[in-house]
């Protein structure tokens, strides 16, 4: 039987795949050290999830309006304006099934087929699969190393053309861990400006950052904030991934065609994860507080560690809870005879050799990297990062 050439064209999830590899070599009594995962290894708090018992018991449980109800969304917006001092209204908001289903509503609601979107590389695995799957282009832009994997606006500037619809500002970034300097966020917002695009600004992460300042985009100018489409959720913050509770903030014509689409793709999100959302948003805030500083510790550890390794090295994430060390020392090297021509013969190697799970770099757009999730415990990270020791020590 025929499968549609859009459903072929997409490729899976790289970070989900070696996630589920890992959950089963696991489940089967394997002593695997898994890096792959894009999630924390906390539980949901005690009473996000008593807030989830309550909606059921309440018979919370029936459709909400397709947008999410009104109660989550003066939760988001409250948020944000406590938070970075700009306001929405109800009519702004849109909650969706996680963030990977705002992202895909952004750029359904703005895209027309052969319509480009330039994505910072290193990027997220999604990004390019959503832009093509709404008939657009990724157009990437490469963000280097020793510019802390901040692209440079020049560079974005040089890729635009009269397809162009939308930039990508993923901040903080995965896989890279980076955080965008305000002058070059105001660079972006200014192209924006001058070449009337729209800026998809994904935030996700944006409770784990370890620097003093961190800078939301639309907060750059009431120009800025006009052409943003700001995208968070609740995922990463609360240790809520499995309740799929994402949002946007955008204009209200934006905002009302995302709620169409989203209308007739699900009907809503789930009630009773918007019933707990809500009392995430506006409840006691001292579980994330306490997450940010097991990640802050966590971040020096593996550094350390990933840079007492020859042949590898890593600069200190400014968020998120990943790093993106350099193997371009490991790729051409040879393990027990075997050459290794990419970081996907590596990760390869690594995982059946070492019992080690990492992500590929070239998953991202960069095949000398590869990526590692410190969402996991230090005894973990002190046993993962020996047995990629072993394994580079005999590497020739």
């Amino acid at each position: 039987m025929k499968i549609s050439k859009r459903a072929s064209a997409v490729a899976p999830s790289a970070t989900l795949k070696i996630d589920a590899a890992y959950k089963q070599m696991k489940a089967s009594g394997i002593d695997v050290v898994g890096f792959g995962a894009g999630e924390p290894d906390f539980d949901t708090p005690e009473y996000i999830k008593a807030a989830a018992n309550e909606a059921i018991s309440s018979g919370f449980t029936k459709y909400t309006p397709a947008s999410g109800t009104e109660d989550i969304k003066k939760a988001v917006i409250m948020r944000i304006k406590d938070r970075y001092g700009i306001e929405y209204n109800v009519n702004q908001a849109v909650i969706s099934n996680g963030a990977k289903h705002s992202l895909y509503n952004s750029f359904a609601a703005i895209l027309d087929p052969g319509d480009e979107v330039i994505v910072i590389s290193p990027y997220w695995v999604t990004y390019p699969e959503l832009i093509r799957m709404c008939g657009g282009v990724p157009i990437f832009v490469k963000a280097y190393e020793e510019n802390s994997f901040v692209p440079l606006v020049s560079d974005i500037r040089a890729k635009i053309t009269d397809r162009t619809r939308a930039i990508v500002v993923n901040n903080p970034s995965n896989p890279c861990g980076a955080t965008y300097d305000r002058d070059t966020l105001i660079g972006i917002a200014d192209l924006a400006k001058e070449f009337d695009l729209y800026v998809i600004a994904d935030e996700i992460y944006d409770e784990l950052v370890f620097t003093e300042s961190y800078t939301s985009f639309p907060t750059i100018s009431e120009d800025a904030k006009e052409r943003t489409i700001l995208v968070n959720g609740l995922s990463k913050s609360y240790a809520m991934t499995g309740w799929r509770i994402g949002y946007t903030l955008s204009s209200p014509e934006i905002a009302k065609a995302m709620g169409s689409l989203q209308s007739h793709m699900t009907s809503n999100p789930c009630s009773i994860a918007q019933y707990a959302g809500t009392v995430a948003l506006t409840g006691p805030q001292e579980d994330l507080k306490q997450m940010i500083g097991v990640f802050k510790k966590r971040r020096s550890l593996i550094c350390s560690l990933i840079n007492d390794i020859p042949l590898i090295s890593c600069k200190e994430p400014t968020g998120t809870f990943y790093v993106f060390p350099n193997i371009s020392g490991i790729i051409g090297k040879s393990y027990k005879g075997k050459k290794i021509g990419s970081s996907i013969e590596f990760a390869d190697m690594l995982l059946t050799n070492e019992l080690v799970a990492v992500v590929p770099g070239s998953a991202f757009g960069s095949d000398d990297h590869m990526r590692l999730s410190y969402a996991t415990s230090e005894e973990n990270i002190i046993k993962g990062l020996a047995r990629i020791k072993n394994f580079c020590a005999e590497l020739v």
